[in-house]
């Protein structure tokens, strides 16, 4: 009769027992660390983001929240290294499925990747009028997929990152001044200095920037007309206000000056046969 030598696997098993709770507390420790660090870390960026005045309030939320999950994969993968796991094949596996949905959602990561590429450049932010994939409208907002634009004439549209990217981007409110050019064609026998002191009469508005200075300016000899134009500078948020205004006043006050606006004018010869 054969008997079981406890005396020898008794050792072994409070061994393996002391082992597998060393093992159990670490991982334990390096999960509660790991989390507490991500969120730490995410806080922290976020915090120092949203100091930052030049990047979008888009952004700090989005790199916090990225950062974060990064640190919590990493941390699950020091957990199960604990317990003795082959991480490598882990990491593979991870590496194999982020190739597989990476391809499968390649329309949708290129516009994750131009969102991050808008937020980070900035081109544009919430709030400025813009023109771009041929839509010209103001950002409502600036979203990891899609940004939203608000149209003059009150629509609401929704363009893929991608597209707005891989487009021309004309910012109409990068800088805080515009330069305004209003051209009217007078009569060729009008004295072209009066006429440019008159159109200089019309940047008496306080909506004009006094620097640069406006400027009266001689802009073209046509078939009909000498094109004079008034150039000067506004603020962005009085800017079409005063276009509009100016474009009112224009006639009237040429006309109070007794300065003509020609009609197209054609000079017919007639040759008469003998």
């Amino acid at each position: 009769m054969d008997y079981i030598n406890f005396s020898n696997e008794f050792p072994t098993i409070i061994q393996l027992a002391i082992d597998w709770s060393i093992n159990f507390l670490a991982a334990v420790i390096t999960l509660i660390i790991g989390i507490w660090f991500s969120s730490r870390i995410s806080i922290w960026i976020r915090e120092t983001l949203i100091k930052v005045d030049k990047l979008d309030p888009t952004l700090p939320p989005v790199a916090g929240s990225v950062i974060r999950y990064a640190l919590l994969v990493v941390t699950i993968v020091a957990v199960l290294a604990q317990f003795g796991v082959n991480t490598t094949s882990i990491i593979a596996v991870l590496g194999a499925a982020g190739l597989a949905i990476g391809l499968a959602l390649q329309g949708t990561l290129s516009n994750v990747a131009a969102g991050v590429m808008l937020l980070f450049l900035r081109p544009f932010k919430v709030g400025n009028w813009i023109e771009a994939a041929n839509v010209s409208g103001t950002v409502r907002e600036i979203g990891l997929f899609t940004t939203t634009i608000d149209t003059f004439d009150n629509v609401y549209i929704s363009i893929p990152n991608s597209t707005i990217w891989s487009s021309t981007i004309i910012n109409h409110s990068r800088y805080n001044t515009r330069r305004m050019d209003i051209d009217i064609g007078v009569s060729y026998e009008a004295d072209i200095d009066f006429v440019l002191e008159t159109l200089l009469t019309l940047s008496n508005d306080e909506r004009v920037l006094k620097k640069p200075s406006p400027q009266g300016l001689v802009v073209n000899y046509g078939d009909s007309s000498i094109t004079v134009r008034l150039r000067l500078y506004a603020k962005n948020n009085v800017y079409w206000g005063l276009y509009w205004d100016l474009m009112k006043r224009t006639k009237s006050v040429l006309d109070e000056a007794k300065i003509e606006i020609p009609f197209p004018q054609r000079v017919v010869t007639l040759n008469e046969k003998k």
